[in-house]
């Protein structure tokens, strides 16, 4: 049920048309006043002419996961009406162009269907086809703040902000804004039951996505070497590292970039730039997708092997093949795991937002060093592309990079001989050098076999040497990787263990089921390999309901694999249709395991 500061609005529009302005300013707006809030956005894999929808949840509650309802949905495209008429819940309001005849069959005797001519009105007011189209999305802007008493103020404040140097944008876009503003007005009563009303909840808060917040912190862990090959959805990553990189990695008195980034010619070369990079010393890192970690394998497989430090951001995507690109999953956890041919584990970080990918980008390259391997962080579209409301980044001026164990020449100069691959702590991380720090240590990095003091192999006993030690290493990133956040009392004997964009809709639906005298305790996973804290939260629990979204039940598989989990007691509970999880899907397969069981 909608009410004050409790209101979904979802926008219907034709991909290509500017909307994207619009729908950023509408959010905005409503974070400006103090009022917590998410967008989603819906959009075709296509340049221009399909149709897109973008979501708003407007939450006093802080959720930020995905709603399973629509209070206001704005219908600007002809094509889609139908659809969006339907997604309508009962007591809801349609608000469509009227400029046109609309057939009487489109109607929905349950919910408030107001027209407005937003063509009509912007057509006599503006010229050019373009411009006209433009001002006609800007104008329900103006209809939405009518309605739903989204303060004019702050909308004229953030023209004013956006277009700084171009006043005739300023005083037009807000001249379509008031014509939408003054027309709702003057037909409707406003505002609407469902509205908004100034809080004081996003102060110290930012508005941010995924891509942007990995880029800054890929900056502030001193990356300098970016290398990658497009694709949807990670390319807003790069573009991200780019811009902060020309803000604050320009040689101030020669002009000169300190900082290299690639745009290979595809993923297999961007890894490769990528591990060149690395083995000489700089901290490098690949944004891609599932089919750029296809690609990757080979390459992935050869750090593993030759202990070569990489970071790698896996902004995931619907799959398999080329699947529907503009589409969230979280599909690629096993692929990742054990990316490449042979034996093979690799460790993975799952940030839940925007937060959490600025931070553990940092944690990510300091593990890269420390575990000298591949360290991938698996984003998806949920997070990387949508912006989120998120708590002011922190940063430690005092941060220092954990390069590892790196000899200086210092150290190599005191010893009588360097073997890279020789495990003189009994942590299964060896120590290494970097090119043209001393002659003594120069090694042949090779992904053939190899033995502990760095020569060809293909002695049984000496390989096995090398690859058992890297399970030693594995063993060791078990102890180092971020902990989950865990939520328990002793008095439930049921749990939801989960990772990544799940957590916003886990933790809105622990909220109702506790609401209705449904107790679970929550598991929320940062990290692969688990700490041994995942394995005693499980151990401890008579079910664990496993949400994920992907079709196979991965993170199911992975906890078996790697913790020994009992698989009888890991109930999966699986989203995967594209769309972000919503705290409604998790409540009712909770209650009917929950029937089930009680049945049983």
């Amino acid at each position: 049920m909608s009410g004050i500061n409790d209101v979904v609005i979802k926008i219907a529009t034709v991909n290509g048309t500017g909307s994207a302005s619009a729908n950023g300013l509408l959010m905005k707006a409503i974070f400006r006043m103090g009022i917590p809030v998410v967008g989603k956005n819906y959009f075709p894999s296509n340049i221009q002419g399909l149709p897109t929808w973008y979501e708003i949840r407007v939450s006093g509650d802080g959720y930020q996961s995905r709603s399973d309802r629509v209070d206001v949905i704005v219908a600007m495209n002809a094509q889609t009406y139908t659809q969006d008429m339907a997604d309508v819940t009962p007591g809801g309001w349609l608000i469509y162009d009227s400029t046109w005849p609309r057939s009487k069959l489109l109607d929905r005797a349950d919910i408030n269907i107001f027209g407005i001519p937003l063509s009509r009105l912007c057509n006599e007011q503006f010229d050019g086809a373009r411009a006209r189209i433009l001002m006609k999305n800007i104008a329900y802007v103006g209809v939405l703040a009518a309605l739903l008493d989204i303060d004019l103020d702050v909308i004229t404040e953030l023209l004013q902000q956006t277009f700084a140097s171009k006043q005739h944008l300023v005083e037009s876009n807000f001249k379509a804004i008031r014509l939408g503003y003054d027309y709702a007005n003057d037909h409707f009563k406003c505002p609407l039951p469902a509205r908004v009303e100034k809080l004081d909840k996003t102060a110290n808060h930012i508005l941010i996505d995924g891509n942007t917040a990995a880029g800054l912190g890929c900056v502030y862990a001193g990356a300098t070497v970016g290398a990658w090959y497009p694709i949807t959805p990670s390319t807003s990553l790069m573009d991200a590292y780019k811009a902060f990189c020309k803000e604050f990695r320009m040689d101030e008195a020669s002009g000169k970039k300190k900082f290299c980034i690639v745009q290979a010619e595809d993923e297999l070369a961007a890894i490769g730039v990528v591990l060149g990079a690395t083995w000489n010393g700089a901290r490098a890192f690949t944004p891609t997708s599932g089919p750029g970690i296809s690609l990757m394998s080979e390459f992935i497989g050869y750090a593993y092997y030759a202990e070569v430090p990489a970071v790698i951001f896996d902004v995931q995507r619907t799959g398999p093949s080329t699947g529907m690109p503009t589409r969230t999953q979280q599909c690629d956890l096993i692929a990742c795991a054990y990316a490449s041919h042979g034996d093979t584990k690799h460790v993975l970080l799952f940030p839940a937002d925007p937060e959490e990918c600025f931070y553990m980008s940092i944690t990510a390259f300091d593990l890269a060093d420390r575990l000298q391997t591949p360290i991938m962080v698996m984003s998806d579209l949920d997070i990387g592309m949508n912006d989120w409301v998120c708590p002011d980044l922190k940063w430690d001026d005092k941060y220092q990079p954990d390069k590892g164990k790196v000899l200086s020449a210092e150290d190599l100069e005191s010893m009588d001989k360097f073997y890279r691959y020789l495990d003189s702590d009994g942590d299964g991380i060896t120590y290494r050098t970097i090119p043209g720090e001393h002659p003594k240590g120069s090694y042949f990095t090779r992904g053939s076999g190899h033995t502990r003091y760095g020569a060809y192999t293909e002695n049984s006993a000496e390989y096995k040497d090398v690859v058992d030690r890297l399970l030693v290493k594995w063993e060791t990133a078990r102890t180092i990787v971020p902990e989950p956040e865990i939520e328990y009392s002793k008095f439930n004997r049921s749990a939801i263990l989960s990772l990544g964009s799940c957590d916003g809709a886990v933790k809105e639906a622990l909220v109702r089921l506790k609401n209705d005298s449904v107790g679970l305790n929550y598991c929320r996973v940062k990290a692969f390999p688990f700490t041994q804290s995942v394995v005693d939260f499980v151990d401890k629990h008579e079910r664990v309901y496993v949400v994920e979204q992907n079709r196979d039940a991965q993170l199911r598989s992975l906890l078996m694999l790697d913790a020994n989990s009992d698989d009888e007691k890991l109930i999966s509970m699986l989203h995967y249709d594209g769309m972000p999880i919503n705290s409604s899907f998790v409540v009712e397969r909770v209650l009917e395991e929950m029937a089930k069981g009680r049945a049983a």
